[in-house]
C-alpha cells in the first residue's frame, strides 16, 4: 500500500453503505484496513458479483462468527494492533456482542472507535430502521431539492449515505487518531448521517436565516429556480449544464451565444427568469451538444456537458487526469484527492473472504504463532462471493 495513510490500521465490520464507503476512502489513501465478514454474508441491497462491489476495494478480509467466543478474542486481540475501528451496526449491537467501545479501549486506550448510524447513537429514533432517503428527509434538505411544482427529488444515496455519512465517519476518525496520538487517548466518534448531511447544508441554513432562500422548491437560485443554474437540451436530445452564477460569466454567455443582454432582464430579479429560460432553452435547442461544448467548452462561461456514466471518462479532461480508471476490467472512480509526495496506488479489486485471504490479511496484523493459534481456534472460514 502507498499513500499519505501508509501505517495506520483499520478494522471494518461488515456492513453496507456509509461504514464501506468510508473504509474504502482511508484504504484508498493507504490505510491498511482488515474487513471482518460474516462467515455467511447477508445478501442485503443490490445484490451483484463481488468484483464490482467497488466499495469493497483495496482491503483484505476475514470472516468471523462472533456470536462464537473464539471469534470474539481474536476481534479483541486485533484491536490491540488497531488505530482505528468501524462498525455500522444500530446502537447496541456491539454491546451485546460484548464488543463495544469499553472492552475494546480496555485492550487498547488509543483507539478510535467509530460508529456509523443514520440517526444516531442516541435520540427517539435511534433503534429505529432507516434508509439515505429517510435520514435526509429529516435534515430539511430533501425538501429543498426539486423542481418547481414536483415532489422533492431523491438525490440518489450521495448526499445522505456517502455525503454525510462515509465522509464525516472517515473525517471524524482521521480527527480521532490524529488527537489520539497527541493525548494517548482513544475515544468514541457517534457520525451520524442526521449530522453529516445537516452539517453539509450549513450554507443554505445560513442563507435561510438570512430571508435569502424560499422553502418552495425551484424558487432559488441553485434549485433550478433560476435560468444561470439549470440544464439545458440541445438539438440531438443530449444536455448541457449551465451556471454562470457571477455577472462577468453570465455576460460572457450572453455574447457567444448572441442574445442580447438587456432583453433578459437584470440577472438578479426573479421575476424575470422564466422569460430568460425560455430564451436560452430556444437558443440551445439551436445546435447539438458537442458544438455547443466546442463553442462553450474552454471559455470562462460555466458550461460543461451532462454525459452518462459510460462517456465520462471519454471527455479528453477526465481522459487527461485519469479520474476513471480501469481495474480487472471494471471502470471505476481512481482514489481522491491528489497528494505531490505520497500519491496513492490503484486500487485493487474486493477480495472473499477464504482460508488463503485470512492467512494474507492476519499476516499484517499476528506474529506467525499467533496466527496458527487462532487458525486453530476460529478456522479459516469462507464467505459467499457474492456480496452487497
Amino acid at each position: 500500500m502507498t499513500g499519505p495513510l501508509q501505517g495506520i490500521r483499520i478494522i471494518e465490520l461488515a456492513g453496507i453503505g456509509p461504514c464501506p464507503m468510508a473504509a474504502m476512502l482511508l484504504a484508498d489513501l493507504g490505510a491498511t484496513v482488515l474487513r471482518v465478514d460474516r462467515p455467511e454474508p447477508a445478501a442485503l441491497g443490490i445484490e451483484r458479483p463481488l468484483k464490482f462491489n467497488l466499495l469493497l476495494r483495496n482491503r483484505q478480509v476475514i470472516a468471523l462468527d462472533l456470536k462464537n467466543p473464539a471469534a470474539r478474542d481474536l476481534l479483541l486481540r486485533l484491536v490491540e494492533e488497531a488505530d482505528a475501528l468501524l462498525e455500522g451496526f444500530r446502537p447496541g449491537v456491539m454491546e451485546r456482542l460484548g464488543l463495544g467501545p469499553e472492552p475494546c479501549l480496555e485492550r487498547n486506550p488509543k483507539l478510535v472507535y467509530g460508529r456509523m448510524t443514520g440517526w444516531g447513537q442516541t435520540g427517539p429514533l435511534a433503534q429505529v430502521a432507516g434508509h439515505d432517503l429517510n435520514y435526509l428527509g429529516l435534515t430539511g434538505l430533501l425538501d429543498a431539492i426539486g423542481r418547481a411544482g414536483q415532489p422533492p427529488t431523491p438525490p440518489l444515496n450521495l448526499v445522505g449515505d456517502f455525503g454525510g455519512g462515509a465522509l464525516y465517519l472517515a473525517l471524524g476518525v482521521l480527527a480521532g487518531i490524529i488527537e489520539a496520538r497527541q493525548s494517548g487517548m482513544g475515544q468514541v466518534v457517534d457520525a451520524a448521517i442526521v449530522d453529516g448531511a445537516a452539517s453539509l447544508g450549513t450554507a443554505l441554513f445560513g442563507l435561510h436565516a438570512a430571508g435569502l432562500w424560499r422553502n418552495e422548491r425551484g424558487a432559488n437560485t441553485l434549485d433550478s429556480g433560476a435560468y444561470f443554474y439549470d440544464v439545458y437540451e440541445c438539438a440531438d436530445g443530449k444536455w448541457v449544464s449551465v451556471a454562470p452564477l457571477e455577472s462577468r460569466f453570465h455576460d460572457r454567455l450572453l455574447e457567444i451565444m448572441e442574445i442580447d443582454r438587456a432583453s433578459l432582464g437584470r440577472q438578479a430579479d426573479p421575476e424575470g427568469w422564466p422569460r430568460a429560460r425560455a430564451i436560452l432553452a430556444e437558443r440551445f435547442k439551436t445546435r447539438t451538444q458537442a458544438q455547443w461544448c466546442d463553442l462553450l467548452g474552454t471559455t470562462d462561461v460555466c458550461v460543461a456537458p451532462v454525459l452518462p456514466m459510460d462517456q465520462a471518462g471519454m471527455h479528453p479532461h477526465m481522459r487527461e487526469r485519469e479520474v476513471l480508471v480501469e481495474i480487472d476490467g471494471v471502470t471505476q472512480p481512481a482514489p481522491a484527492p491528489r497528494f505531490s509526495r505520497t500519491a496513492p496506488g490503484l486500487p485493487t479489486s474486493p477480495v472473499a473472504a477464504s482460508p488463503a485471504s485470512m492467512d494474507a490479511a492476519l499476516e499484517k496484523w499476528l506474529v506467525p504463532q499467533e496466527r496458527e493459534h487462532w487458525r486453530g481456534r476460529v478456522g479459516s472460514g469462507s464467505a459467499a462471493g457474492h456480496v452487497t
